[in-house]
């Protein structure tokens, strides 16, 4: 009788494996449902999303990045479609649902090919070659632009804007744009660099969105210490401290004994000549404004508020940088060391009040490194969404800046891609050829959602779009609001080169990644994988569904 052989178990119980063309279907198609969640978001005519959460607060926006982080997307595939919005977020600040839609597109031609039994290796060597060819395209066909052309520069932002719920307000936000990426822009070995973090959005709800305003300077959401202080100084002469204006308290413990009642008022007086030092310190200086990072004496407070002196308390360290970038002033971390040379100047400082709030602006600085965009809007939604729109705008202009290339817009250089990488498709011998037309036609995702979006026959447009690049009009885009075909350069329709050749990185990265996955396996509930297990297979896997 022959003998049993024992089944060998190396995964722990309640995992479940998926494999071969299974786990590929079921990871491309949770792909393509992320990429269909912000599909209707693009262009000008996208609609937006409502997203509220267990706790019932609403977000309203179109962004994708801030869609997809809201949704709390569970499958593991999806969620590396997120990472890319958020990769195009965090290197650009706009694109996010382009670079979204494209890889889902991507993904989705691919299943065509694995279908017709190309090997998943082939498809993503053609995906590999197609990116490369495109980084090569885009840069040979994009524009030049430098931080002289502000009215390119204004169009950019404008761009970033249409659609979105700021769009009845684009020229003039479009301008405090421009003016505030302009402002904090430094060249360095003749490349300028734009450091974002030196453009504070300030919210505030109240008024309405015209009432936005560019502060050549720092706002603060803090209020001066004393009542008896000015509420407004101008010429400010501006200390910057990072020490607290108070008696220091012993490193150790330590007693003191006291065995006279004289000895008590002696140690109050000396404990008040101590302040009074600080205080008289900061005088000669000949500073009238101070903010400092940690505390306030009440009786320095007091003295300050006499002479004339405003100021703040418990400022962040984040915010006395920029105060010192926009003003020139030294951040001074001991009292003793204070001096004229390191103050920084300002033309006026004052208390603005918003309802019960109050807030301190630092304005009209001279070359300011660092500036505030004061965001206003009727509700708090309003403003959220405001905010994501300036953002979406500054990250823009920046990457135009600092790419120096930018191309047009309305689907015009998805086309001319597109026409490219056909011609280069002929050049390639084997199945890469097919993987390239596949990434061709993904390509052509964003100009066919275009057309959708306004209602038009995608199919009609890209026919006609086809034919005009065909012809020589590199940048032939759709006008979603007259339907009609027209050169996008020509209608001021322009963005930043680094949008286009992020989302395609990108995209095509991690649809090359989720293709070589011919294996899934979601860890039983007691493994400490860290993967919820599924529920009916991998067809059930969380968040699959979407929503």
């Amino acid at each position: 009788m022959p003998q049993q052989v024992q089944p060998i178990f190396i995964l722990p119980e309640g995992t479940t494996k998926t494999s071969g063309r299974t786990a590929q279907k079921l990871n491309i198609e949770a792909a393509k449902l992320v990429a269909d969640q912000v599909r209707t978001t693009l262009g000008p005519k996208g609609m937006d999303k409502m997203i509220v959460d267990s706790l019932g607060d609403i977000t309203i926006t179109n962004d994708g990045v801030t869609i997809l982080q809201e949704m709390n997307i569970e499958h593991p595939t999806a969620k590396m479609i997120v990472e890319i919005a958020k990769t195009q977020e965090a290197e650009v600040g706009d694109g996010t649902t382009t670079a979204v839609i494209l890889a889902g597109e991507l993904l989705k031609n691919a299943e065509g090919l694995l279908e017709q039994n190309v090997h998943p290796t082939i498809v993503a060597k053609g995906f590999i070659l197609a990116e490369a060819k495109s980084q090569e395209v885009l840069n040979k066909i994009a524009e030049d632009c430098s931080i002289k052309d502000k009215a390119l520069l204004k169009n950019i932002a404008i761009t970033a804007m249409t659609g979105k719920s700021a769009e009845s307000h684009k020229d003039y936000l479009a301008d405090l744009i421009v003016t505030a990426v302009t402002s904090v822009a430094e060249e360095h070995n003749s490349k300028l660099s734009v450091d974002l973090t030196n453009i504070k959005l300030e919210k505030k709800v109240g008024g309405g969105i015209h009432d936005t305003e560019l502060v050549q300077g720092i706002v603060l959401d803090k209020e001066r210490v004393h009542p008896g202080m000015p509420t407004q100084v101008k010429n400010a002469k501006i200390a910057i401290l990072d020490c607290a204006i108070e008696v220091k308290d012993t490193e150790t413990d330590a007693k003191i004994q006291i065995t006279d009642p004289r000895q008590i008022q002696a140690f109050i007086d000396q404990e008040e000549k101590m302040i009074m030092d600080k205080v008289n310190k900061i005088l000669a200086s000949g500073a009238n404004v101070v903010f400092c990072q940690k505390g306030i004496d009440d009786t320095a407070q007091y003295f300050l508020a006499k002479n004339g002196v405003y100021a703040a308390r418990r400022v962040a360290k984040s915010d006395l940088e920029k105060l010192g970038k926009a003003t020139g002033a030294n951040i001074v971390t001991s009292l003793k060391e204070l001096a004229a040379k390191d103050l920084g100047n300002a033309g006026f400082v004052e208390e603005i009040k918003f309802g019960d709030e109050q807030m301190t602006a630092v304005r009209d600085c001279k070359n300011p490194k660092a500036v505030t965009v004061l965001v206003r809007g009727g509700t708090e939604h309003v403003v959220a969404e405001i905010k994501r729109t300036l953002t979406d705008g500054i990250g823009d202009v920046r990457s135009a800046l600092m790419s120096g290339k930018v191309v047009a817009g309305a689907g015009s250089v998805e086309i001319e891609l597109a026409k490219h990488l056909r011609k280069y498709a002929d050049s390639l011998e084997g199945k890469e050829q097919l993987a390239v037309i596949a990434f061709a036609n993904a390509v052509e995702v964003v100009p066919r959602t275009l057309a959708e979006s306004a209602g038009l026959d995608p199919i009609d447009k890209l026919a006609e779009l086809k034919s005009a690049h065909d012809k020589g009009q590199r940048w032939a885009g759709i006008d979603v609001f007259t339907g009609k075909v027209r050169d996008a350069w020509k209608a001021n329709v322009i963005e930043p080169l680094k949008i286009k050749t992020q989302a395609i990185k990108s995209a095509s990265e991690v649809a090359t990644m989720i293709l070589r996955i011919d294996d899934v396996f979601a860890g039983g509930r007691n493994s400490g994988a860290g993967m919820p297990a599924p529920r009916g297979g991998m067809g059930g896997m969380p968040g699959m569904d979407m929503m």
